[in-house]
């Protein structure tokens, strides 16, 4: 039986976790599992290089960003493979690009293209706990490349798969999905199981448990997932494809909070076919993601149509935007930017099934003076902007509105 484990960076934050990390993968070595362990850097590390590029340069080269950042992964790897081997396990550590990783070329947010498993195969046939650097490849320029915030789930359900492995177990600090983060609302509860597209919802709006990236790879190959906690032993979260016979049982499995976002508005801009593509164009070519959109009615001005345009995009990427928008300077009267809101949001697949799910959430809001911004929907979320202020009390008035702490 393969078996691909990954390990976050809390799990693996200090020298004892790492010594605690290699006790569960030789406890499960022991059990006669073939392994491959992905892992993060450790807790803070990231976040201290960052700190560190940020002290020369404000918008530090990305080419040079994935050079320091991908050696937190290659710290622990490491580490973690001279722990094991110390208690007479045969064990190896590789980088991204040892691993067969292959990517795009978008610096600090690539995408995986193909992984060559041949050499991780040729460890394991060896006998070897192969353990792998999260977070990074290489591309086909040679270049050390990253994939972003949370790259190392991406790193572990794409070996999995290439892999063909029994299962894909990622761990972290927390023992699996909740139907919203317990450190806002005491009364979240576990779930058992959540579905690959209740789950990708979930992660895209702030849900902290697994990269969005990831599950969407998970549900493209077919790789099951269980979220786990390397502090316990609970069963943790299965995350699979919906069970069709569960889908209209549960109408909102969840409630996600995002505060890293920042809304754009764009003030009287030229109403004219084309203006919105022009602009997004723009974004998309810099790599800046847009969420929420909305447009306001035009309005005749002086014989020329103009109209409000608003978006959000994520915090860390508000200066690139700026960058972007200040070429449409003679076709946009005014521009705001407001990085003081929130994105509370409600998903679940019941919600396809039933009908009152937004007029539930937009009563319970209001009942506590919390004013919507801006509104989006698809067949199983619904999300809304917000002062952020507001962001937390309106998890907990939401969780309780829907009954989430009752199964």
């Amino acid at each position: 039986m393969l078996i691909v484990q990954k390990y976050g960076g809390t799990s693996v934050g200090t020298l004892e976790r790492i010594q605690n990390v290699a006790n569960r993968v030789a406890k499960a070595r022991d059990e006669g599992k073939d392994l491959v362990v992905v892992v993060s850097a450790m807790s803070g590390e990231t976040n201290k290089l960052i700190e560190y590029a940020h002290f020369f340069s404000k918008n530090p080269i990305k080419r040079e960003m994935d050079i320091l950042l991908s050696s937190g992964e290659r710290v622990t790897a490491a580490l973690l493979s001279i722990a094991l081997n110390e208690m007479g396990y045969k064990a190896i550590a590789l980088t991204g690009r040892q691993a067969g990783i292959k990517t795009d070329t978008a610096h600090t947010i690539a995408r995986i293209e193909s992984i060559d498993t041949s050499k991780i195969q040729e460890k394991i046939q060896d006998g070897n706990i192969v353990i792998v650097a999260g977070f990074q490849g290489i591309n086909d320029k040679g270049e050390v490349t990253t994939l972003g915030r949370g790259g190392s789930d991406l790193s572990a359900v794409a070996l999995a798969g290439a892999l063909k492995a029994d299962a894909c177990e990622i761990y972290s600090d927390v023992d699996g999905v909740y139907t919203t983060d317990p450190r806002i609302e005491p009364k979240a509860r576990k779930l058992d199981f959540i579905s690959y597209d209740e789950m990708l919802e979930l992660s895209s709006l702030g849900a902290k448990v697994l990269q969005n990236r990831s599950v969407e790879l998970a549900k493209k190959m077919g790789v099951t997932i269980v979220a786990k906690s390397s502090f316990t032993d609970a069963p943790g979260t299965i995350i699979s494809e919906a069970k069709e016979d569960k889908m209209e049982e549960v109408l909102v499995s969840g409630v996600a909070l995002d505060k890293n976002q920042a809304r754009i508005t764009l003030r009287g801009v030229e109403d004219r076919p084309g203006i919105a593509a022009e602009i997004f164009k723009k974004l998309a070519d810099e790599n800046i993601n847009i969420d929420m959109i909305i447009q306001n009615a035009s309005e005749d001005k002086d014989g020329v149509k103009k109209t409000n345009l608003g978006f959000t995009v994520a915090q860390n990427q508000l200066e690139d935007a700026k960058n972007v928008i200040q070429n449409f300077n003679q076709e946009i009267g005014s521009v705001d930017f407001d990085e003081n809101v929130a994105k509370v949001s409600i998903v679940g697949v019941g919600m396809k099934s039933h009908s009152g799910v937004a007029a539930t959430a937009f009563e319970a809001l209001a009942k506590n003076n919390i004013n919507i911004e801006m509104i989006s929907t698809s067949e199983i979320k619904i999300s809304m902007i917000i002062d952020e202020k507001y962001g937390e009390l309106a998890v907990r008035v939401l969780h309780d509105a829907y009954g989430l702490d009752k199964k």
